[in-house]
Parts: structure tokens; sequence; C-alpha cells
């Protein structure tokens, strides 16, 4: 269902998205805006993707909101609706939930950036970890690494916790970039201690609720999997996943974690999205001050603000996104840009884990969501000019998504690795042979007419 509205006509409606408001209304082409739509069905005919689920929004309304393709690749799935399929959100949890309940807790005093950890949960110190500060868990430089197996080894939820509490740096606190979700869940389990309750339940009472997003939730309820958009199909877990969080490590934490585990709608994010543009409030209902969403939101190390990241023209947020910009990705193929110059957002969710078609899904994504971010610029008429730049889409070209296979060898017997490998060293072989022989006649012809 599309909604590119056309009429001067704006509607009001509460748990259910943004007010609507056609693009003229808001400084914005929708001829212009028409081109989200080839962007996005050609990652699904190119197979990286069977559905996605797109929210533009800008000056406190949604002017294009559409669900394309389907939940999965059957013929016989569900359409994708923007308000109502719900998509496991992935790595967007370390930002609306994780980084959100860190900046209340800050509102609140009861946390400060430069505490060390060690204050809140002892038995995470040891070493240089005594060092490591919530400024540095938030910026990707505390030293932890990026990643550990924990769902290999723990039994028990408990035992998760206690695995990641214990995980050893990699490098020195504040001397490097490290994309970590160690460092997200620790975060997470901070919020816990310092709230005292889990951090699901403190996101829905503190920001969810207040805001409306009737559809955001960790664990969502069996009752909901058939707008439950599919993941993976061979996960290790050993069945196909629905309504579970893809990601194991997180599985392993009971499914609520500080780097995934969050499952929502564009709709309910669209929400959220124009919270943080009002700098923390949405409906008369406050839930940051605006100080702290512009600290959290401004660059602290590298292209790294507090807990988001910032728009480089990388990580799909595409070319033309202001100096200001901020947003998130997640692995299972969604994202989130925040434009505060043009008081703009794009929201894209999609399961591109969900048995993929394409040979590079991960370059489809990619390409997807930067020509997402730069055809919603292209269509601002209002806002800052742009100094250059084509018009032209990734998508358009769709260079990498399925490179063809290598020329086969022409060689009639042995189409194998092994034997391309032995034929090139035959040929390597033959051709020294040649070289020297050819060397050999050139020195003694060389030679005869010395001689001569």
């Amino acid at each position: 269902m599309l909604r590119v509205i056309l009429t001067a006509l704006t509607v009001t409606r509460a748990g259910d998205g943004l007010p609507i408001k056609s693009p003229t209304e808001v400084g914005m082409s929708s001829s212009r805006l028409s081109a989200i739509e080839r962007v996005i069905e050609r990652g699904i005919k190119a197979g990286g993707y069977p559905g996605a689920s797109v929210v533009v929004g800008r000056k406190g309304a949604a002017v294009f909101e559409k669900g394309f393709g389907k939940l999965s690749w059957s013929e016989s799935s569900t359409a994708v609706d923007a308000q109502r399929t719900i998509y496991d959100v992935a790595s967007l949890t370390k930002v609306v939930g994780t980084t959100t309940a860190i900046m209340i807790l800050f509102d609140e005093k009861k946390i400060g950036l430069d505490d060390p950890v060690v204050n809140y949960i002892p038995t995470f110190g040891g070493g240089d970890k005594d060092k490591v500060t919530i400024r540095q868990l938030l910026t990707h430089t505390s030293g932890l690494p990026a990643g550990r197996d924990i769902w290999r080894i723990a039994q028990t939820p408990l035992e998760a916790r206690a695995l990641v509490l214990s995980t050893p740096l990699e490098g020195r606190p504040g001397a490097q970039y490290i994309y970590s979700d160690l460092g997200a869940d620790v975060l997470g389990l901070i919020v816990e201690v310092v709230a005292g309750e889990p951090l699901d339940k403190f996101l829905t009472r503190r920001v969810f609720e207040p805001l409306g997003m009737n559809e955001t939730m960790f664990r969502p309820a069996d009752s909901l999997r058939s707008r439950i958009a599919p993941t993976e199909v061979t996960p290790p877990r050993g069945y196909p996943l629905r309504g579970e969080v893809h990601d194991e490590n997180a599985y392993a934490l009971g499914g609520v974690a500080g780097h995934a585990g969050l499952f929502s709608t564009a709709a309910d994010l669209s929400v959220f999205a124009q919270m943080m543009l009002n700098g923390g409030e949405y409906n008369g209902v406050q839930i940051i001050s605006k100080p702290t969403v512009e600290l959290f939101t401004s660059r602290a190390f590298g292209h790294r603000a507090l807990g988001w990241d910032t728009a480089e023209g990388d990580y799909g947020s595409g070319r033309f996104l202001g100096p200001t910009a901020y947003g998130h990705t997640g692995f299972t193929g969604t994202s989130m840009w925040i434009d505060p110059e043009r008081e703009m957002f794009v929201i894209l969710l999609t399961n591109r884990v969900h048995a993929a078609r394409a040979l590079r899904p991960a370059k489809v994504i990619s390409d997807v969501r930067a020509d997402l971010s730069d055809a919603a610029v292209l269509s601002v008429l209002d806002g800052p000019k742009l100094a250059s730049g084509s018009r032209r889409f990734r998508a358009d070209r769709e260079v990498g998504w399925n490179p063809p296979p290598p020329r086969a060898s022409r060689r009639r017997h042995g189409s194998s690795r092994h034997h391309t490998i032995a034929s090139a060293t035959s040929r390597s072989r033959a051709s020294s042979a040649h070289k020297s022989s050819s060397a050999k006649k050139a020195t003694a012809r060389k030679s005869t007419k010395k001689r001569r």
C-alpha cells in the first residue's frame, strides 16, 4: 500500500505511524520520490530480498510509505505492509533501544558518560577493563572485540551474560575503533542495573508505550507470527526462524540484548525518527531532552557519534545527506537515516537474510540503502541545494549484484579448478621452455655472427 498523498488533507493517527501529508506540502517532489519504487523493486527482482518496507518523512509527516513484495519468496506469502509487517531490525536495536535507554538515564543524571563501567558492574573489571567508560562503549572504542561466539558455549542466558562481561579486551581503551556487539550488550546490562528492571520492560515503559509504538517489542508473541517477516532458513538452531531473533548471541542471551533482538514496523520507527528530529519530543511527550539528543548524535570519535553512526557516504547512507545526519544499519537488511538539516528521515526494512537469491545480497542491500537516501534527498525542493551529483542510481547499474561465473577452461578434458591450475602451470612451463629455447637460438645466432 503506497501512501504518497496528493491532497492537502492532513490526517493524524494514534499508534499507527505519523500524520500523512502530500510531498508538495513539505517541499518535496512526488515524481522524484517515485524513483524509490524503481530502486526497491530492482532489489527484489535481483533476488536481494523478497520484500521491503519503506517510509520517508519530512517536517513531521510521512510523505512516502509503502510495502514492496512479500514476506517470503513463496507465491502464497503475504504482501508487505509498511504499517503491519514486523521485521527483525537487528542492530537498529543498538540505537532505537539501548542508546535511547542510556540517553534517558543520562538525562536523569543516573549515569555519567565518563563513568567507568566497573562502577556499575564490578564483575566487568580487571586490568585495563577498570578504565573502560560508558562513553567508550558508545563510540566502540572500549577495546572489546567485535564479537564472540557466546552461543556455542552458553547453556543459559545467565551464562551468556557472564561470558559477555568476562570477555577480555582486544585493545587499549580509547585507543582504536572496533565496532563491537559486546559493547552494546554491556550497555544493555548497565541499563538493567541502573533502572532496576530488564531492558525490554524499561524500553516498553519509557519509550515505546508513550510514543504509541505498539508494534515494537522484543520476543514477539506467537499470535503475531503471520505478520513477521522470516529470516534465516537454515540457522545453527536447526529450524527456520520467524519471530525469533536472527542473531545467535542475542538468542543465547534470551532474546533481549543490547545489540539485537528488537522487532518493529516501518510505521512505528517513523514515529521514533520524528521524535528524534523534534529534539526528543513527540505528540506532547518528552522522551529525551533536546541537548541530550544533540550530544548523542554529534560526532564523537571519527564517524561515530554516541551510539549512533553518522552519514559519510558509506554504510548505506548515500551521497547527499547533510553534515549533521545520523543513523544506523542492521545486518538483516534494515536502516534508518535522520537528516536534521532537511527535517527528514528515511527508513528501510527488509529480510535480506531470508534465502536471498542474489549471488551477493550484501552488495544489493548496500546499494539499495544508499539509493533510497539519495532519492529522498534529491526529492527535496526547498532544502539545502546540492552542489552537484548524478541522479543515476546504483540499482540501475546493479554492479556486482549477480556477477557472471568465471569463464570455464577451454580445454576439452578436466574442467575442475585442479585441472585449470595444472593447465596454467603446463602453459607457464611451456612458455618458459619456449622463451629459453628462443633465447638459446638468439645467443647461438649472435655467436655465429661474431665468429663470422
